[in-house]
């Protein structure tokens, strides 16, 4: 472990773009070493001066292996002591090779390395200031997410207040289901649709469903409403931008659909409708047909050990059937008990964008509704909401309202940090959380649009009247679900 003095001003971490504006603060890295096969690298950052008391930790996306020194810093300026980990490997976020005959890195990854991180940072903490953290947080999101689910259930005195966005939790689960859906939109090439004809399809979705909701604004508030038949699509005769062929056709009910067992039985949900245009391209249709990475990595590296394994000629019972048996142990946080976090005084908010194209956000739904089920509703409103945000993708972006708070992400209306301020105000003042405003920037971080985000089931309805961009148009109301 190394220890040391950082001056002001720029730093320049081991990856990734320079840091400037920094606080002086005292870096601190090291490796652990909790078994024999792992090498957890962290990064503790703590500022010299302005400390607020309170402990932030940084989650991960993808399969990990690296650290979020943009964060960090973002954290640090904050006046935050903060950390963050690779989760015990190096490599890009799509790359699960180090898996390989590596079961202990499987469980670094799963929920060892983050973990041991927070208890390890606290400590340090408590060394450099001489007094402990007041309140420990973690804000993350996608496997981040998970990450954060996983903490409230099995380690709920690691933190205190836990913002966890577009959570991968039911990682077996949802991985699986893509080599069911994998099937029908690659295993036929004609069935595969190209980016260019992702227009028409949004286009032919907000024509049936944007008006809802009582404005058209090329946002659908609550896709579960838009009962939207890709059949609508078919081409009369020939093939144009356009239209769908009939195995196209095929293809995007399977992936509105999700996907399912030998049975028909559901595995995980599928995607939403409303901004395939802007939202599908870079995470499932790309520039032409491939299985996913993170399908084809996980599989090879993680549950079969064979670096030949292709999903498309792979069973998909046999796929899930194993997924759950090699690694649902290490790397799922789906249990809706979180009595202990409670008792503890936590407090838990998930968000989801409801047009995410990587994570459906019918699963984030469901496992809220899960807790809700477990613990009761005078318990569920204890200490756990969830925000579903229209017109967002994966963890931010897309057409709609997608800045509130989340990873550092400043909204223009109401406090800087909306939904992480507000956690911060529930766990410390015993605030319960509302109304957020979120904010659409265009260039030069110009306000374009403010919309509330609301605590589910509510969503948020246009008054009639007023500037369709301004949140004051629209109030938080109980969805038409």
């Amino acid at each position: 472990m190394i220890a040391e003095p950082v001056v002001g001003g720029s730093f320049t971490p081991p990856y990734g773009a320079p840091l400037t504006g920094l606080p002086a603060f005292c870096r601190v890295s090291g490796i652990l070493h909790p078994t024999s096969d792992s090498v957890i690298r962290f990064e503790f950052w703590m500022p010299e001066k302005g400390w607020n008391h309170r402990f932030l930790g940084t989650g991960n996306g993808g399969f990990a292996g690296s650290i979020y020194y943009g964060q960090l810093g973002d954290n640090l300026k904050r006046g935050f002591a903060t950390a963050g980990t690779d989760t015990g490997h190096q490599a890009d976020a799509q790359d699960a090779s180090w898996a390989y005959q590596h079961p202990e890195k499987v469980t670094d990854f799963g929920f060892r390395a983050i973990h041991l991180t927070a208890e390890r940072a606290k400590t340090i903490i408590d060394t450099f200031y001489g007094e402990p953290p007041t309140k420990s947080y973690f804000d993350a999101c996608s496997d981040g997410g998970r990450e954060a689910l996983m903490e409230a259930q099995r380690f709920p005195a690691d933190y205190d207040g836990i913002l966890a966005g577009a959570p991968a939790n039911n990682w077996t689960k949802m991985l699986a289901a893509t080599v069911d859906v994998t099937k029908v939109f690659l295993s036929n090439p004609a069935g595969y649709i190209s980016s260019i004809k992702l227009p028409a399809i949004t286009a032919a979705v907000l024509a049936q469903c944007d008006v809802q909701d009582g404005l058209k604004d090329g946002i659908v508030s609550d896709p579960r409403t838009c009962h939207f038949d890709p059949a609508t699509l078919l081409c009369k005769q020939g093939d144009e931008l356009s239209c769908l062929t009939a195995p196209q056709v095929a293809s995007l009910k399977k992936v509105y659909a999700g996907g399912t067992d030998d049975e028909g039985h559901m595995i995980f949900p599928g995607l939403m409708p409303g901004d395939e245009v802007h939202l599908w391209k870079s995470w499932l249709v790309g520039d032409g047909p491939n299985v996913s990475l993170y399908t084809q990595n996980y599989f090879r590296y993680m549950v079969f050990d064979d670096p030949s394994w292709n999903a498309l000629t792979a069973n998909t019972d046999a796929a899930v059937h194993a997924a759950d048996a090699k690694t649902a142990e290490a790397l799922n946080a789906t249990d809706p008990d979180l009595r202990r976090f409670a008792a503890r005084g936590g407090k838990l908010i998930l968000y989801h964008g409801w047009n995410d194209p990587a994570i459906s956000p019918l699963n984030t739904v469901q496992y809220y509704e899960q807790v809700q089920g477990k613990m009761g509703d005078t318990k569920k409103a204890d200490f756990v909401r969830l925000y579903m945000v229209p017109g967002m993708g994966h963890c931010a972006g897309g057409s709609g309202a997608a800045n509130f708070g989340q990873l550092g992400l400043t909204t223009a209306k109401g406090p800087e940090y909306g939904i992480f301020d507000a956690l911060e105000k529930w766990e410390e003042l015993n605030i319960a959380p509302d109304t957020i405003i979120a904010t659409k920037y265009g260039a030069a971080r110009k306000v374009e649009m403010t919309r509330p985000i609301c605590p589910y089931p509510q969503a948020a309805k246009y008054n009639g009247n007023g500037d369709p961009n301004d949140s004051a148009s629209f109030t938080c109301a109980a969805s038409g679900h």
